[in-house]
């Protein structure tokens, strides 16, 4: 739903030579397909993901994941990222989580092209059942950066997003691990993602305006996505739920979309910052009727 990274805790250690150790001899079990994606170049830093984390993690991987675009069916080249979730049989050691930091510094060396735009979590697998708010920070990648981070309301969403929608790269179904989600799970969870994250910039709007003309397209459609959902109960791909909230929610606001699609396409500022309040607004007045 747009939240960003928030509370991490950094985690120092000195990178070691994984990367140079598997190009020398590849170990560990292969992904369960060899072309998970239709692009080579993804597959590519895949395989290296996966491959790593066999050597880091051993009997402790359970299994890998994509979610997010790439399984929804709106991967965009120039603007989304890969999203990934590792499922560990338990929490995991200093130790290992320190390894783990040294191995994504190698990932992020090694030249691929699509090394910096992995995201992701290692999370045991007690935790990807049902959300539990009090359990431990677990190892996140996100934007070039390895930090604990304890799970926020967004998660909820996310499981269902992996649970029903996610790219098997290892290990078993999804649906073997993560309980069914129900609506009223998830419209909670929206509204609880759009209090921590989207609805405080109503009052402070100083980092919205200084993200730029994408993000604030991206605001635009995180809204028109969050409407779908408090009046579905399930989520859907940003362009489903804006081609939707264009039918439902009236010229204005569809001009304005149409508007925040075109930025994101062709990369040109269309004068979004005041329309992405607008709507954060607007949704902050439909959650109130839910």
């Amino acid at each position: 739903m747009g939240r960003l990274k928030s509370g991490k805790t950094i985690v120092r250690t000195q990178p070691t030579c994984i990367y140079q150790e598997i190009n020398k001899k590849r170990k560990g079990s292969p992904l369960i397909a060899s072309s998970p994606t239709t692009y080579p170049e993804i597959n590519k830093i895949l395989e290296l993901l996966y491959s790593s984390a066999s050597r880091v993690l051993g009997s402790q991987l359970v299994g890998m994941y994509l979610y997010g675009s790439l399984s929804g069916g709106d991967f965009d080249l120039e603007t989304s990222d890969i999203d990934f979730l590792i499922v560990t049989a338990s929490t995991l050691s200093d130790k290992t989580i320190a390894e783990l930091e040294s191995m994504h510094h190698q990932i992020w060396k090694s030249g691929l092209k699509w090394a910096a735009k992995l995201e992701g979590s290692y999370i045991p697998k007690r935790d990807i059942r049902r959300h539990n708010p009090r359990s431990a920070p677990c190892p996140t990648v996100n934007e070039g950066e390895f930090y604990l981070d304890k799970r926020g309301s967004d998660w909820i969403i996310q499981r269902h997003v992996i649970r029903e929608q996610g790219i098997v790269l290892a290990g078993p179904e999804p649906k073997t691990l993560i309980d069914p989600i129900s609506p009223e799970e998830i419209r909670r969870s929206v509204v609880g993602v759009l209090h921590e994250w989207w609805f405080p910039m109503l009052e402070d709007p100083s980092w919205l305006k200084k993200h730029g003309a994408t993000y604030h397209a991206f605001a635009i459609l995180t809204m028109c996505r969050a409407l779908y959902a408090l009046k579905h109960g399930t989520i859907v791909s940003k362009p489903a739920s804006a081609r939707w909230a264009q039918k439902e929610l009236g010229e204005r606001w569809s001009q304005i979309i149409e508007r925040a699609l075109a930025t994101l396409h062709d990369k040109l500022d269309h004068g979004l910052f005041d329309e992405s309040l607008d709507l954060i607004r607007f949704t902050r007045e439909q959650t109130r009727k839910v």
